[in-house]
Order: structure tokens, then C-alpha cells, then sequence
């Protein structure tokens, strides 16, 4: 059997074919002058962690570029009460699959954790609904409220969505001001980077109906009922989606600033702290750093000229 040839024609047409198919688009390189704000950003950042007499953790992520900026962005860290987060994200996708009724009553339970919030002080006749119970625990970080939603929704439930997510280092173990648990070692944890995730599936609010996923980013974004350190760095009129926590030698805070043309979301993690007050100076610190960078970002053509809005 003699072998089969390809003519020369034919294999000129099959080069050109070849030649004429696009190679995969390159993402276009930042300009020199952001990616220069980035490096000082990064180094600012450094220089913070360099003065903490404690453990900070830190992610940043440009919503826009996809750039990230981190520091032990991979490692477990306590939530305190940021961990929230997760509990109302998985409340929003129960009430959208008809298992949980946002607009039903709930009578409160006459045995009610203390700590932050209101519900401790109410009579046992009050009644509200769970969508007040998740206002509650979001704006005033209402441990009762969210104990209560617990029970509503499960920590199982809330795992097993965070698992969906790709978030398997985020654990929701243990209900609020169950200080046993604790010495169990069942915290409730999560890393920077997978809280930035978590905070951009809360803006998305992917499954949801539109009417839904607008009241989820109103919850979330509800004003809090004291200055927090990430907030009290930004000036008003901001949309943000955040939630912050506190424990013992522990500082945490998530949020996500919604900006015209560069928002951005961060995640600031302290731990081990000597002074807690430390921990809230971080956090603070870290929060105007990023907001004065993309700020600038937002204003500013390729070459650095500050535009305005």
C-alpha cells in the first residue's frame, strides 16, 4: 500500500485555516500608574500588619479588574459576628426555594442570649417577623435574632451552602454567646479571601428573583446601629454591604463599597490581640487606605488625571 500524500494546494489551504482562527483575547495589562497605587496600597498594608501587636488578616479585590491584595488571605480565622453573613445568605436562598416565610411571625423564646441587640429587653407577647429578626441581627447584631434564625434555618444548612459556594474553610458551628462551645473548638471561622467570595455572592445574589435580591443587599446594607471601624473610615452616601465582629482578642469586618466605575471588597481579619482596641485601629486604618485608592481609582484617566464623578 503506498502512502497517502497531501498535495501541496491543499496543504497551503489547511495552514491559512489554521492561521485565520483568533488566538484567545490577553487581558489587557493594567496602566504603570495603577498598577503603582497597587504597590503602594500593598505596602501600606504591610506596614499596618508590621504595627499590630496581634494577627491581621487581609483581602482586597478590585471588582472591577479582578486584582487582589492579601496577607494570610488563605488562613482560618475567627468571625465573630461576621460570620452572620453566611446565616442571612442562606435565609434569602430558603425563602426563595418556599421554605422559610420572611414575612411570618415568630413568638420570641422566653430563655434569650444576652450580648448585643435589643430582643433580651422585649415582653414575651412580642412577635416579629423573620425578615425583622435578620434586620435585627444585621444592623444591631442581635445575638437573640440570630439564635433564633439558627433554628430556622440550621447550621447544616449553612455549611452546606457555604460548600456550595466553594467556601469549605467557612464554618458556622456554634450558636451566639455559647462560650462552651467555644472551649469545644467549635468557632465559627472563615479566611479573608473566602469572605471577599461570600460578600460578592451577597451582592450577586445569584438564584434569587430580582425583588428578593434587592431586599438581601438591603438587609445587609442596613445602617448599623454604632459606628463600626470599617464604616467610620468612609464618608457617606456610600452603599455598603458589611458586617463586622468582636470577640475576645479578636477584631473582624467584611464589607463590600459600592463605587461608580470601581467597587471593591475587602475582608479584615485580627486575632490574637493584646488590646482589642488595636484590632478596631487596624481595621479602621486599613478601611480608609483602601477606600483613598479606589476613590482615586474611580476618578482617575490611565495616566493619573483625577476626572471627578
Amino acid at each position: 500500500m503506498s502512502a497517502t500524500r497531501t498535495s501541496f494546494p491543499s496543504l497551503l489551504v489547511l495552514v491559512l485555516l489554521i492561521a485565520s482562527i483568533p488566538s484567545p483575547a490577553r487581558a489587557a495589562a493594567p496602566p504603570p500608574v495603577e498598577d503603582a497605587l497597587f504597590e503602594k496600597l500593598r505596602a501600606s498594608l504591610a506596614a499596618v500588619e508590621g504595627r499590630l501587636d496581634g494577627v491581621l488578616g487581609v483581602a482586597v479585590k478590585d471588582l472591577s479588574t479582578g486584582r487582589v491584595i492579601e496577607i494570610r488571605g488563605d488562613v482560618v480565622f475567627p468571625q465573630a459576628s461576621a460570620i452572620k453573613l453566611a446565616l442571612v445568605y442562606e435565609l434569602y436562598q430558603q425563602a426563595e426555594a418556599g421554605k422559610i416565610d420572611l414575612g411570618s411571625l415568630r413568638v420570641l423564646p422566653r430563655a434569650r442570649v444576652g450580648g448585643s441587640g435589643v430582643l433580651p429587653y422585649l415582653s414575651e407577647k412580642a412577635q416579629l417577623t423573620v425578615r425583622d429578626l435578620a434586620i435585627l441581627m444585621m444592623s444591631l447584631s442581635d445575638n437573640a435574632a440570630t439564635n433564633i434564625l439558627i433554628d430556622e434555618v440550621t447550621f447544616a444548612a449553612v455549611n452546606a451552602r457555604m460548600d456550595s459556594l466553594g467556601l469549605g474553610k467557612t464554618r458556622f458551628r456554634r450558636r451566639m454567646i455559647d462560650l462552651e462551645a467555644a472551649r469545644r473548638g467549635e468557632e465559627n471561622v472563615s479566611t479573608p479571601q473566602e469572605m471577599l467570595r461570600l460578600i460578592e455572592a451577597i451582592r450577586r445574589a445569584d438564584g434569587l428573583s430580582p425583588s428578593r435580591a434587592d431586599d438581601l443587599r438591603a438587609v445587609v446594607g442596613v445602617p448599623k446601629s454604632a459606628e463600626t471601624a470599617f464604616r467610620s473610615a468612609l464618608p457617606g452616601g456610600l452603599t455598603v454591604l458589611d458586617k463586622g465582629g468582636s470577640l475576645e482578642g479578636v477584631r473582624t469586618a467584611t464589607g463590600l463599597v459600592v463605587l461608580k466605575h470601581r467597587p471593591y471588597a475587602a475582608a479584615i481579619m485580627t486575632t490574637a490581640l493584646e488590646n482589642e482596641r488595636d484590632g478596631e485601629n487596624a481595621i479602621r486604618e486599613i478601611s480608609r487606605l483602601v477606600y483613598e485608592t479606589f476613590d482615586r481609582l474611580d476618578r482617575m484617566s490611565p495616566e493619573g488625571r483625577l476626572l471627578g464623578r
